[in-house]
């Protein structure tokens, strides 16, 4: 206990830089992403493949695992602004058959129903949503906290990472540092609704800690890995930063 108040005296007394505003001031990040949008092809792969282990590193460092995103009042939602991008069609999932698998490097495998999910405590915040196409919306999401999840399983001690399959084919990566935050959920209410079948359910990732492409919607699976695939992700796999953070 001392040492947690010690930890709160310290990031109090520190100066605060926020990764946006760092990423802001380095011009790292944002400059790769302005290429992977509207460079020339030869030279957005060049630059990419040269700045993305630089990228990841300054945002490895940055990131302050326990740290909260401020979240916003309730009269800022903006229901109408969260836009549909679909990977694929969206799929059809038999909530009352669906099952959370939880698997990898753990020594408690879970297989959960929808009930067993709800049956946790119930988490609720209203973040912004920011998408790498350029556009973000305010939105409440409600569900459980994924650390809260992966804590069931029984993560063996030398986890480092979180490997999330999709039921429309999509598959993502997360260092397990994000993916205990504890604002990154497992949601199933959107706005304090039912989540749509069309934003994700019977669950998604959401989370104000990463960019819109790593918050998988209709999530199947989380493997928990001591190793990184080859496969890192759907949009990873084709040039975009694998760890997104803002």
């Amino acid at each position: 206990m001392n040492s947690d108040k010690n930890k709160d005296l310290i990031h109090l007394i520190q100066p605060q830089l926020t990764r946006r505003k760092f990423l802001q001031i380095s011009g790292i990040s944002s400059m790769s992403l302005f290429l992977g949008s509207c460079g020339t092809p030869a030279f957005e792969d060049l630059v990419g493949k040269l700045s993305e282990p630089l990228n990841q590193k300054v945002e490895e460092l940055i990131f302050q695992p326990q740290k909260l995103v401020p979240e916003f009042s309730a009269n800022l939602i903006e229901p109408e602004a969260l836009i549909i991008n679909s990977f694929r069609n969206t799929p059809i999932i038999d909530q009352d058959k669906f099952r959370l698998i939880i698997d990898g490097d753990v020594n408690h495998p879970l297989s959960l129903s929808m009930a067993e999910i709800q049956a946790l405590p119930l988490t609720s915040m209203i973040i912004r949503h920011v998408c790498v196409e350029g556009w973000a919306a305010i939105v409440q999401w409600g569900g459980i906290r994924l650390r809260d999840i992966i804590a069931l399983a029984q993560p063996q001690a030398n986890v480092k990472y979180a490997f999330f399959e999709s039921a429309d084919g999509y598959y993502e990566s997360w260092d397990i540092a994000s993916a205990t935050h504890p604002q990154t959920l497992l949601a199933y209410q959107k706005n304090g609704e039912k989540l749509p079948v069309e934003n994700g359910a019977p669950l998604r990732l959401a989370s104000p800690i990463k960019l819109g492409y790593k918050q998988s919607k209709w999530v199947t699976r989380i493997t928990l890995t001591r190793y990184l695939s080859a496969f890192k992700g759907y949009w990873e796999d084709q040039g975009y930063e694998w760890f997104a953070g803002l």
